[in-house]
């Protein structure tokens, strides 16, 4: 099986004036952190993932903990169309916990 290292990218915009509101947006934050989600700035996540398989398995899993309301996206990304991001403004960080050489493959 040919593995083609990807990226699942989540980009949400959650209401939060209710505290029901609050509570569903911080429910939510905290499962894509426990499924290995790391913030790529405010509102976006990003995670690496084996190949375009994982990506649609890990959508299918984030769909059972959506909010009722908000607007939620993903985009699937291969590593080199992530890796050609432009910094216009601002320092890419280079956090080790999500590259894809710390991918393991078994």
């Amino acid at each position: 099986m040919r593995y083609r290292i990807m990226r699942l990218i989540v980009m949400f915009d959650l209401p939060v004036e209710t505290s029901i509101e609050q509570r569903g947006y911080r429910q939510f934050r905290k499962a894509l952190l426990s499924e290995g989600f790391l913030m790529m700035q405010e509102s976006i996540y990003v995670r690496v993932v084996t190949n375009q398989k994982a990506a649609n398995l890990l959508e299918k899993r984030i769909k059972a903990f959506v909010p009722k309301a908000g607007l939620i996206q993903t985009l699937q990304v291969t590593e080199k169309q992530y890796a050609s991001i432009h910094f216009l403004v601002g320092e890419p960080k280079n956090d080790i916990k999500n590259r894809d050489d710390k991918v393991i493959v078994i």
